[in-house]
């Protein structure tokens, strides 16, 4: 079985943001649909683990920017699981132009039981067979966010949509991020020249909630909260 799956892949004009580039939100969705692919390939995908009352569930996630690639360019996009834990494991993922890695991360991921609400054990999960030898493609941690923003007033407001909802039935992690990068105007995207996005999920959303966002600004990051009637939804750190 190979450990790594990989896709060629054309940055097409919807994959690319106002700077004739890979977008920021699209890299996240690029990473998504390679993962469910391989997972599927795996027999672990989201209509096999239904069968099995299970559902997966995005914890954190964190990609690194040293170049992005431009529209129309072609390059290849690699993932795979690292070594598990018991109840809480990571995928790495990887876009690169030959030989040269262009962005590199990985996401935390968990298993719930759609019936008893109990996370299910990844040894459960996974092929009994399935090795994990490769590196992870991103060894550092993931950020650590302070869920303090005290009394920063919101500076920007979102309706969830129906465009926003997935198979699952709440708001796809993947929109979250796009929702997040949307409440920032292009010139800021432009200046921030961004290195890493960490995103931690706290709650799901659901159509017709209102999310309020949050940021504070430190030396060299941008963090940002997304919220709901006054509980957390996500963190986010922007460097």
């Amino acid at each position: 079985m190979d450990q790594i799956y990989e896709q060629d892949l054309r940055i097409t004009p919807s994959l690319s943001d106002a700077d004739g580039k890979l977008g920021y939100y699209n890299a996240f969705g690029v990473c998504m649909d390679v993962a469910a692919i391989h997972a599927q390939l795996l027999g672990i995908g989201l209509y096999e683990l239904a069968r099995r009352d299970l559902f997966w569930l995005t914890v954190k996630t964190q990609l690194r920017f040293f170049e992005r690639p431009r529209m129309m360019e072609r390059v290849t996009a690699q993932t795979w699981p690292d070594q598990p834990g018991k109840l809480r494991g990571n995928r790495s993922y990887r876009i690169l132009r030959g030989n040269a890695i262009l962005i590199a991360g990985k996401t935390e991921w968990a298993v719930i039981n759609q019936k008893t609400k109990q996370l299910a054990r990844l040894d459960d999960v996974y092929p009994a067979h399935m090795e994990f030898g490769v590196p992870p493609a991103s060894p550092e941690p993931f950020a650590r966010i302070q869920d303090s923003f005290g009394n920063e007033p919101p500076y920007a407001s979102y309706t969830v949509r129906s465009a926003d909802i997935d198979v699952g039935g709440h708001m796809n992690n993947t929109a979250y991020v796009r929702t997040m990068l949307g409440s920032l105007s292009n010139d800021t995207l432009h200046n921030l020249n961004i290195g890493k996005i960490d995103v931690v999920f706290r709650a799901p959303c659901f159509e017709g909630d209102v999310l309020e966002l949050q940021q504070r600004k430190n030396e060299n990051c941008l963090e940002i909260r997304m919220s709901k009637n006054g509980d957390t939804v996500i963190l986010a750190r922007i460097e």
